[in-house]
């Protein structure tokens, strides 16, 4: 990923600022030693001691623990004792020379360490103990030498070496800070860049998706309505086919039987107007559908609206107690037919001059009742014909049942449940 390789290539600037750094800082620590030693070849201490015989050997010891610290040692807890191996040498360098050009080596020295840390606050505690550890020195040099110094003094003494050392302190370390941050910012930038390229593209990526949903939603949209279309045309098959089926077979008994019997070619006649009526209904329901254009009547009211179509120029009577629910197009659909269905069965084969219908929330299920006076059967030769069993059919495929009552002479009731699934009651 192009930020991976950013990333690689802002640590490799840094390692190889770190490794000229410190190939610069070893060179500066010999040529400043070598400086060092020369400047106080004929200086003597303590009378007769030469001040080569001590600095030499410092140097070339503080110049080896740097070559090993600087490119063989790798984490800063390795480095602790290194430090405390310079801070010696530096305070015996300090004792055994003149002072001249100790403070460049004590700036040599801290430049490594300031080189590599990350954090402020430690080169800063080491920058200060530097002050002080300096001051320290020359002070121990000034009592060796049999100098009596003051503090007051002892400052005024090493204040340009304390004014470089904090000169180099402040410039190294906000040098090797604002690099820092300029690495960092650039390194946000390009994760910036790399994360608004990736929000393009997923953008891209989304509209694309989104067209695909649009053109998978036309489709479905068009499934959807072809499935529907084959529905209403099975109802209109199953149901108003089998109405204007039995009105020409009770128009023909009834012509049959209007001489010999004319109260049951009556009877006849207003069963086959009652189913003609409920055909006309289911077709006119049907291009409703068909058209897209939904029934503004609640359920309730398509019930009663039902009820007096049946009740209007036949002479039967229906009491009603129908609870208005809201429920989906396919059970609204379902209880109107069989409201339909069950009026017409119950004239045409129980002679019945009376229904009850009920339509309820009874819990988390809807339950639904219509009992008639008619004539009735054992309930052992009860045989499900065609609407019967289109009946239990549509009922199981609702997730629901029927269950049919009848006796001789006590008329015929059915009985369905259907699940309260998706269904408010608003009462």
């Amino acid at each position: 990923m192009p930020v991976k390789r950013t990333s690689e290539r802002d640590i490799f600037d840094m390692s190889t600022i770190i490794a000229v750094g410190n190939g610069a800082i070893f060179f500066l620590l010999v040529f400043v030693g070598i400086l060092l030693a020369l400047d106080n070849w004929d200086l003597h201490i303590f009378g007769s001691v030469a001040s080569w015989q001590v600095c030499v050997p410092v140097l070339v010891a503080l110049f080896a623990e740097n070559a090993v610290k600087i490119w063989a040692l790798k984490t800063f807890r390795q480095k602790i004792a290194c430090y405390v191996f310079d801070t010696l040498c530096l305070v015996a360098l300090t004792i055994f020379t003149d002072g001249q050009l100790i403070s460049s080596l004590y700036i040599v020295i801290l430049s490594e360490f300031y080189l590599r840390q990350e954090k402020m606050g430690i080169s800063t505690i080491m920058g200060a103990a530097s002050l002080v550890i300096f001051l320290v020195a020359r002070a121990v040099a000034g009592f060796v030498s049999g100098v009596s110094i003051q503090l007051t003094g002892l400052i005024t003494g090493a204040f340009n070496d304390l004014l470089l050392m904090t000169m180099h302190f402040l410039v190294f370390n906000f040098a090797i800070q604002i690099y820092r941050k300029n690495k960092e910012l650039k390194l946000a930038l390009k994760e910036l860049q790399t994360n608004s390229e990736k929000l393009r593209a997923a953008y891209e990526e989304l509209g694309e998706s989104n067209e695909k949903l649009r053109v998978a939603y036309g489709h479905l949209q068009e499934v959807t309505a072809l499935e529907e279309r084959q529905r209403i045309a099975k109802d209109i098959h199953d149901t108003a086919g089998h109405s204007i089926t039995t009105i020409v077979m009770q128009t023909e008994a009834a012509k049959l039987a209007i001489d010999s019997d004319p109260a049951e070619a009556k009877r006849r006649i207003s069963a086959a107007n009652l189913q003609a009526k409920n055909a006309l209904e289911e077709l006119r329901e049907s291009v409703h559908l068909l058209s897209g254009n939904a029934e503004k009547l609640t359920l309730k009211e398509s019930l009663l609206a039902i009820i007096h179509e049946s009740t209007d120029g036949t002479g039967i009577v229906i009491r009603a107690d129908i609870e208005d629910l809201e429920l989906c197009d396919a059970k609204r659909r379902f209880l109107r037919n069989t409201l339909k269905e069950g009026i017409s069965n119950g004239l045409r084969h129980g002679n019945a001059t009376a229904f009850y219908f009920e339509l309820k929330q009874d819990g988390e299920k809807i339950s639904f009742l219509l009992s008639d006076n008619g004539k009735g059967m054992k309930l052992t030769k009860l045989k499900e014909g065609f609407g019967l069993r289109g009946m239990s059919a549509r009922a199981e495929a609702l997730g629901g049942s029927v269950r049919f009552e009848t006796e001789e002479d006590e008329g015929f009731e059915i009985h369905i449940t259907l699940p309260q699934d998706g269904i408010r009651n608003l009462k």
